[in-house]
């Protein structure tokens, strides 16, 4: 076996079989305790950082209660329940209206069309008036001079 001396001491090669494992067992239990600690500390600066913020977020949450509240009363003054009524008479109202226009674009039609058949009444008529004022005048004149005198 192995011995050495050490600070004055005699030290075995069992002894330090022995010691080694014993102090890096010692040695891992101080390692994990720091860090241990270490971590505890680091959630405690976490919680009261969630601490402090959590401030700010119910004050948050108290002005979005506030718009919340606002935005409902808005949907209950503005009926946006009644508003798919609304919508499907609005519906019914344009297909009336479209039908309508429709009818309406048919008697323009019908009235262009009247217009133009009038117009050519017009000249007709004002020829037949005068050949019949000139059958008038004629027959007024034969009246007086039944002899053509």
């Amino acid at each position: 076996m192995i011995d050495f001396k050490f600070a004055g001491y005699n030290v075995k090669g069992w002894m330090v079989a022995v010691g080694l494992p014993i102090l890096s067992s010692v040695a891992g239990g101080v390692w994990w305790s720091y860090d241990t600690l270490q971590r505890f500390y680091g959630v405690e600066a976490g919680i009261q950082e969630v601490v402090e913020k959590s401030a700010s977020f119910d004050a948050k949450a108290g002005a979005l209660g506030s718009r919340i509240q606002t935005l409902e009363q808005a949907i209950n003054d503005n009926d946006v329940r009644g508003l798919n009524e609304k919508l499907a008479t609005l519906s019914t109202n344009m297909t009336q209206i479209l039908e309508q226009q429709k009818l309406l674009l048919d008697l323009r039609s019908q009235v262009d069309k009247s217009t133009t058949v009038t117009d050519n009444l017009d000249d007709t008529l004002k020829t037949l008036q005068t050949e019949i004022d000139d059958i008038w005048k004629a027959y007024d004149y034969l009246n007086e001079n039944p002899l053509g005198k």
